[in-house]
């Protein structure tokens, strides 16, 4: 396990989780890792409820944002300060207990042999719960179009629950990465496996939010979609 770990969460309106996830969180892992909530202007006082949670714990800190600037801008500045303070390993991790915290020690434990470790719905022992057919098959389907594109041998690349060695990140230049929700994910393992990263992926289950609401919208797939075939084409004509 990395000496200094840092999970990353980034919220918004996750009042009615948040509290849950964070005690879940201290619950598993040990005292060398540290919580950062990443809160886009929450209308719902999600900061407030983290606020209080700080009060009694020094290992969780706080980053406000006036405005909803999106799930990527706030992974890239979380990892930012992460570096900036020298963490050797960084966990993405949900507010809505979509992702279980007590599996985080099986992300750090992993990242021993890799670089990006993934947590992934599709390889055996993986699992959803709570989804639809539909929206299990727009996932799955995603998730092949990604892997025939851009070649990373990755049948998760959309899932959010990962696990990076900082080493790995400072090799990034994150300005450069400009997508979002599921787009970002994806172009993050890209740019990992580009750089020769060793990535793999662990089973984990999936569980769909119980309050709350998904942040899945069209343009977030469409923005997925586009990026993907982007890349692929442009990875293809380099490897020529």
């Amino acid at each position: 396990m990395p000496e200094r770990s840092l999970v990353i969460v980034p919220t918004y309106n996750e009042k009615d989780s948040i509290a849950t996830a964070v005690q879940r969180l201290f619950d598993a892992v040990d005292e060398s890792v540290d919580l950062l909530v990443v809160d886009d202007g929450s209308p719902d006082g999600t900061a407030e409820i983290v606020k209080g949670l700080a009060a009694g714990e020094p290992r969780i800190h706080l980053l406000e944002r006036t405005s909803k600037r999106g799930l990527g801008d706030a992974y890239k500045t979380g990892f930012r300060w992460a570096l900036d303070r020298g963490y050797t390993a960084v966990v993405e991790m949900d507010a809505d207990l979509s992702h279980d915290p007590a599996d985080v020690p099986r992300f750090l434990a992993a990242l021993d042999t890799a670089d990006l470790v993934i947590g992934s719905r599709y390889i055996p022992g993986g699992k959803v719960v709570n989804w639809s057919a539909f929206r299990e098959s727009l996932s799955r389907n995603g998730n092949r179009y990604a892997g025939f594109w851009l070649r990373f041998g990755v049948k998760d690349a959309t899932s959010g629950f990962r696990a990076f060695r900082s080493s790995i990140l400072k090799g990034i230049d994150l300005d450069a990465v400009a997508s979002q929700g599921y787009g970002f994910q994806i172009e993050m393992v890209r740019r990992v496996f580009l750089d020769g990263g060793r990535i793999t992926e662990i089973p984990i289950t999936f569980v769909e939010r119980a309050a709350g609401s998904s942040k899945m919208s069209r343009r977030i797939v469409g923005e997925a979609l586009y990026g993907v075939t982007k890349w692929g084409i442009k990875d293809r004509f380099r490897s020529k």
